[in-house]
């Protein structure tokens, strides 16, 4: 069984000294953000998921979710309990909009909080953690009529909310979906069809659920632009039961304690939200905010794993170290003295540390397009919000499962049985790569949508940014500064090769994309521990702070610009090369016979 301690000290720091939330007044609701009330929402927050929620997680694991002969969906033992403390808590209710039963705080607050329900227990927070995003859709397509009738108990927990888009032949191509909804004399809709993988499609935590469906009107458009959004309760205004029935849950490699169903929609009533063949725009709302959710996932997953392998490493005792030694005369030293081992923690380590910083610095971002007083600034962070999305879904994952699994490795053939919990923690990272888009989807996305579509001008405009703060820097950051600044003119270039694809050879472009992903995610961490090398070094340099906590940050910030930014330089190439050689086999030859 594994343990996790929230990381409060940290999240402290990066919402304090290096993003400075306290010295804010805009956007408005930054202005009730001071020391005292960081302080309450990590230890507080993070006591309740340590205390309440991360026991489940072997739980969860175990006795998994159950579909009963009569429909009806349990969750593992417990999941009721801590689900009805949670609503009670009021920690759900953190940033969600004051006009429905809200508190109204910063994301970057929610973010936290985030954070630590996935590394207590993931299972247990795929049920609520799509709900700021349903509650976004709902409140910006929603008639005033569902949002009187809806948001409130949302808002509160009282009701959870899915989002059902995907169907057994059409998974990413949504324009393949086959869901129908009639039209009704009373300006409802008849929703019929089938839903797979739907998570929290049906559970005991709450009496009503909100199903947000993807369908088609009877004479929409064939593709994508025939694409509608309904609202489909699990329970009806009158309080009878919707057409809405759970066909299986899916048996998966992980997340057991989430309960991943087949929905069967037999006319079930709904009701639109936005306008008829427009539902894919309104659904994007959820998505983008699923997307962020989805990374935080990556993050949760490296950090719940590290802590776990760090305190083994400095245990078991396995070897003779050839440098260090704790103990000459022992017959063998801890496993924290092998360089290779502190390999693997040091990078899990930096990732996670400085995935978190743009992690937090995203969600201000998503405050500042939402609520600052000037337009043109709120434009700017909307624009960085969309550019950096992708990266933080797909880089945050990729590099989250890749530090689970190292972090399996620091235990040997113990991290592979059950017993020490660490393989769980592997096998509830790997669906985070491919849910809300595939990662290589996203990497087309920004690639295309996201870089080429404008000329490159957001991501240039991204790497002027952060090489601006490089050519700034104090000279006591060059160990970090200088290589960030070498490497940015990689990610410029590369960013100007998909321009030049684009137009010239479009699968260059899109070969590309997954390389060019990943140096925007190197990138955008390596800028993160620019900046937190730098209050690291001033709060040393005045004898501020605690002074370890300080040189552990240097050190971290060293071992990312000499281990990760030269990567920079080979992911270039891959840019350059675009589609190259991958394309170079026919169809057949791929069996081979």
């Amino acid at each position: 069984m594994t343990q996790y301690n929230p990381p409060a000290q940290d999240i402290a720091f990066i919402l304090k000294h290096v993003l400075r939330l306290p010295e804010r007044s805009d956007p408005a609701n930054y202005a009730m953000i001071d020391d005292d009330l960081i302080d309450m929402v990590t230890q507080e927050a993070g006591r309740f998921c340590r205390d309440v929620i991360a026991p489940l997680n072997p739980v969860a694991d175990k006795q998994g979710c159950t579909r009963h002969a009569d429909g009806r969906v349990t969750t593992p033992d417990g999941f009721p309990q801590a689900y009805a403390a949670w609503v009670e808590s009021g920690w759900g209710t953190l940033s969600q909009p004051e006009e429905w039963g809200g508190q109204g705080m910063p994301h970057a607050l929610s973010s936290v909080i985030e954070e630590y329900l996935n590394s207590s227990c993931a299972g247990f927070t795929m049920y609520a953690g799509i709900l700021a995003g349903a509650v976004a859709t709902v409140a910006s397509a929603g008639s005033d009529e569902l949002k009187q009738a809806y948001l409130p108990k949302m808002v509160s927990g009282e009701w959870l909310a899915t989002m059902a888009l995907t169907e057994g032949h059409a998974g990413t191509d949504l324009g393949l979906m086959k869901t129908m909804a009639a039209r009704n004399d009373d300006g409802s809709y008849a929703v019929s069809g089938e839903k797979i993988f739907i998570s929290g499609g049906d559970h005991d935590l709450t009496e009503n659920i909100v199903h947000l469906v993807l369908a088609r009107v009877p004479d929409a458009p064939v593709g994508t632009r025939g694409i509608s959004l309904f609202l489909v309760p699990k329970v009806l205004p009158d309080g009878g039961r919707n057409g809405v029935s759970v066909g299986s849950i899916e048996h998966k490699m992980g997340l057991h304690g989430s309960a991943t169903c087949v929905l069967n929609f037999d006319g079930a009533t709904g009701w639109l939200l936005g306008q008829e063949n427009a539902g894919l725009a309104a659904m994007f709302i959820m998505m983008n905010a699923a997307r962020l959710g989805v990374g935080i996932q990556g993050l949760a997953h490296a950090e719940h794993a590290y802590q776990n392998a760090a305190a083994y490493a400095l245990d078991r005792k396995q070897g003779r170290g050839m440098g260090q030694r704790s103990d000459p005369a022992a017959a063998a030293d801890p496993l924290i003295v092998h360089p290779d081992v502190r390999r693997l923690l040091m990078d899990t380590r930096a990732f996670a540390e400085g995935f978190r910083s743009l992690v937090l610095w995203t969600a201000v971002q998503i405050d500042i397009a939402h609520g600052a007083a000037d337009a043109g600034e709120r434009r700017q962070a909307e624009a960085l919000v969309s550019f950096l999305t992708p990266v933080i879904k797909a880089f945050g994952t990729d590099r989250g499962f890749e530090c689970a699994v190292n972090m399996q490795q620091v235990f040997g053939g113990h991290g592979y049985v059950t017993e020490w919990g660490m393989e769980q923690i592997v096998r509830d990272a790997r669906i985070a790569m491919i849910y809300e888009g595939a990662n290589g989807v996203q990497a087309l996305d920004l690639a295309a949508r996201k870089t080429a579509k404008d000329g490159g001008a957001v991501a240039l405009a991204f790497f002027h940014m952060i090489a601006q703060e490089c050519a700034a820097a104090d000279a006591r950051l060059g160990f970090i500064a200088d290589p960030l600044g070498k490497a940015i003119h990689h990610g410029e270039a590369a960013a100007k090769m998909l321009v030049e694809q684009a137009g010239a050879n479009p699968d260059d472009m899109l070969g590309g994309a997954y390389a060019f992903m990943q140096m925007v995610g190197t990138l955008a961490l390596g800028w993160m521990w620019l900046r937190l090398s730098s209050v690291a070094a001033e709060q040393l340099a005045a004898g501020e702070g605690d002074a370890s906590f300080m040189q552990a940050k240097l050190a971290l910030a060293r071992f990312y610009a000499e281990q990760q930014l030269p990567l920079c330089s080979a992911l270039r190439q891959r840019v350059k090369v675009g589609a190259g050689a991958m394309m170079a086999l026919t169809a057949e030859q791929f069996l081979r016979v």
